[in-house]
């Protein structure tokens, strides 16, 4: 377990805090089911900190490669479609970018989501079969 102290770790342990109230209200039975919860190695992640929080509430992690934007699905399902949204738009002000994402994102499909997600399981069983080398390459 890390040692590491990190300014960052107590804000992502406020944001598990929200997803933990986001999901009891959502879908109460999959806290006491279990949550199994997918994040990269980065410091607020591996902080002592967020260790001990999910610990205490008894959520799992998926063990994550170093180096593994591909099974993020953020790089592999989400950028791609909103560089492409975005691209060749300018905007004025910072405020008139958060409209358009804001836009975007409220107008995208549930099974948007859907898709990115269930295609991890295919991510992550490529990664095992490669040793934990790139999906992509």
């Amino acid at each position: 377990m890390s040692k590491r102290i990190t300014p960052f770790a107590s804000r992502y342990c406020s944001t598990l805090d929200r997803l933990k109230e986001a999901i009891r209200r959502k879908r109460p039975g999959l806290l006491r089911r279990g949550v199994v919860l997918q994040h990269d190695n980065a410091t607020p992640h591996s902080a002592n900190l967020t260790q001990q929080w999910l610990q205490r509430y008894g959520w799992e992690i998926l063990p994550y490669p170093a180096h593994s934007p591909d099974l993020a699905p953020s790089n592999f399902h989400l950028f791609g479609p909103l560089k492409r949204h975005l691209g060749g738009m300018a905007f004025e002000t910072e405020d008139d970018l958060i409209s358009e994402l804001r836009n975007w994102f409220d107008n995208l499909d549930v099974d948007f989501f859907r898709v990115g997600i269930n295609s991890l399981l295919s991510r992550w069983q490529k990664c095992v079969d490669l040793h934990g080398d790139y999906v992509e390459k």
